[in-house]
């Protein structure tokens, strides 16, 4: 499939998404938040691939935030960024998502690496929140991750008073994984996302929905039950022999439950 804003490939079982607007600092549109969205709806749908990775073209930019260019004019959701699409689409994605951070991430970018499940940055990264300087604000995923990564205080002085991170600091308060020589981000990335390629797709799947159950209220639980649990067990004799039952009018053979 193409598309406008962004670029997508697949080595092996690595998908990477690159934002691809490098002389607007990588920022999002309506228009990058939705093909990003469909990009990842596409990978859950398909098992050649068990890890993601969102990384910026250029070596300047990871993203620096969004632009509501060419959106309707109105305070209704047609007049809205939609970069909750975005991020529901990678906690809905039962692969790991990594973000390599190449650069500046910025209000917007800063939370979506957040949201991704590890973040691996070069020495020369740039992490920071801006909206109350800029007149915006994320109040939700923007704060409630951030609390959760780097504890309520930090996070306040993340968004009250809006200090520039290096990745160093970034790391020491825990707010992203790893950092490795600018020259080695690719590399390095790669290598992370093989290693996670290594361990079991269903655990790693579990593992990241009862992480989401937390925030997810119904859904993050839904996720986590139907997804998940609900799959395996109609693979069970229990799920069979019932509907085996049903069928043939008769009652179940309850030696067959719970196996």
């Amino acid at each position: 499939m193409a598309y406008q804003t962004i670029l997508y490939d697949e080595d092996g079982p690595v998908g990477t998404i690159t934002l691809n607007r490098p002389d607007d600092g990588n920022m999002f549109t309506h228009v990058m938040c939705h093909e990003i969205r469909d990009c990842i709806e596409a990978m859950r749908r398909e098992t050649r691939t068990r890890v993601l990775v969102i990384t910026g073209a250029g070596e300047r930019f990871f993203c620096i935030g969004g632009r509501k260019d060419g959106m309707e004019d109105t305070i209704l959701y047609a007049g809205t960024l939609p970069t909750l699409e975005m991020y529901e689409a990678i906690d809905k994605l039962q692969k790991p998502v990594i973000a390599s951070v190449n650069g500046f991430a910025v209000g917007g970018g800063n939370v979506l690496q957040m949201v991704c499940d590890l973040t691996i940055a070069k020495e020369s990264a740039v992490f920071r929140q801006v909206g109350p300087m800029m007149g915006s604000f994320d109040a939700g995923y923007g704060t409630w991750y951030l609390e959760d990564l780097v504890g309520k205080k930090k996070a306040k002085e993340m968004w009250y008073v809006n200090p520039k991170l290096t990745a160093r600091e970034a790391e020491a308060i825990g707010l992203i994984n790893r950092v490795v020589p600018d020259d080695k981000l690719k590399e390095e990335t790669r290598k992370l996302a093989l290693e996670l390629c290594e361990r079991g797709a269903f655990a790693l799947a579990s593992v990241k929905a009862a992480f989401n159950a937390r925030h997810g209220g119904v859904n993050g639980l839904a996720r986590l039950s139907h997804d998940l649990l609900l799959r395996a067990y109609l693979e069970s004799d229990e799920s069979h022999e019932l509907s085996a039952s049903m069928s043939e009018k008769r009652k179940p053979d309850q030696t067959k439950f719970g196996r």
